[in-house]
């Protein structure tokens, strides 16, 4: 387990914000598939476990951020209250109910692939808890992780050519959570496929368009998001000389700019809020792209500032002002910041 690096303070105030969230019916936004009129339901009833925090990914998210955070910070007074929501929402009979809402015929695009990478890291953090409590919602939760893999695990192969985009269709950024998810629990056969998509979708990646980016709304760097993948694909040497045909010029007036974070122009905006998101994520995956070039690589300091500027920026907007980043941001800063995908 990678130790965490957040004052108690820090921790206990993005504790706080998902706490205020993953049990708050409304405002929500839920993206479903209406058969009949039968189908009208509030999104207690769809989705019983995760109908929280807006929409279902964040209330995934929303529980592995109180999952990780009691875990790291078990003595936190804030932990008892997040065992607490993960309680109540971790019951067999909510879940069942979660396995039945994805299970439904037409449903099987929902939350593909975003919710379900984030429903496979939550599984994994309490695979990795050694704690009762955390062994008892992972069986509970187990039907649903199994169902998630699987849909998963019969995409992959369909999908001819990668969502190179900056939101939650993106690729790269949820198989990265995938394959993290399947080196946890030991499972061969999805390492295996996607190490190999990985490798067939971006493997002969050159120069990367890096002076397209950001798009309006976006909270993912396709660009880093594909790097971010690819070491954890790649051995030291390969990734190094990969990492030389994709970024060939870092140093670059275009990639400074690039390297430079953004800001929102509207925080209350659940769009633009994004932004404040995209700086999270370029800091982690900036980290993750450092971590794995050898220490003499001249990229790595490169990588290293960027990536402390965007935590800075990152972290300013992480309040609980404006719903619209709150139900959401303090998974991405506690991602950050107890260095979840690195290992």
């Amino acid at each position: 387990m990678t130790p965490s690096t957040l004052p108690p303070a820090e921790a206990t105030r993005f504790a706080e914000l998902a706490l205020a969230a993953v049990h708050r019916e409304y405002p929500s936004h839920v993206l479903h598939l209406l058969h009949s009129d039968a189908d009208v339901a509030p999104p207690r009833e769809l989705t019983p476990a995760f109908y929280g925090s807006f929409d279902w990914h964040s209330s995934v998210h929303g529980h592995w951020t109180l999952a990780r955070l009691a875990r790291l910070h078990p003595g936190e007074p804030f932990a008892a209250a997040g065992r607490a929501a993960l309680d109540r929402s971790l019951t067999g009979e909510r879940l069942a109910g979660e396995v039945t809402y994805l299970g439904t015929a037409g449903r099987e695009g929902f939350e593909r692939p975003y919710g379900l990478a984030w429903l496979l890291q939550l599984a994994a953090e309490l695979r990795e808890w050694n704690d009762p409590d955390a062994v008892r919602w992972c069986r509970a939760l187990a039907p649903l992780e199994a169902l998630v893999r699987d849909r998963l695990a019969g995409w992959l192969p369909k999908l001819l050519w990668p969502v190179r985009t900056g939101i939650h269709a993106q690729t790269a950024f949820a198989l990265g959570l995938v394959m993290d998810w399947a080196d946890s629990v030991g499972d061969r056969a999805m390492v295996g496929l996607t190490r190999a998509r990985a490798v067939e979708w971006f493997g002969a990646d050159v120069a990367a368009p890096i002076t397209y980016e950001p798009s309006g709304v976006d909270f993912l760097s396709p660009a880093l998001g594909e790097a971010d993948l690819m070491r954890r694909v790649l051995d030291r040497g390969a990734f190094a000389r990969w990492l030389d045909g994709f970024l060939p010029t870092i140093d670059a007036p275009e990639a400074r700019r690039w390297l430079t974070p953004v800001t929102s122009p509207d925080p209350s905006d659940g769009h633009f809020a994004h932004l404040d998101g995209l700086n999270l994520s370029r800091a982690w995956m900036l980290e993750g792209v450092a971590s794995a070039l050898a220490p003499g690589d001249a990229r790595r300091a490169i990588f290293d500032a960027a990536a402390a500027v965007h935590t800075r920026a990152g972290l300013t907007a992480v309040r609980a002002e404006h719903y619209a980043g709150a139900h959401w941001l303090g998974s991405f800063a506690v991602y950050l910041l107890t260095r979840r995908g690195i290992r």
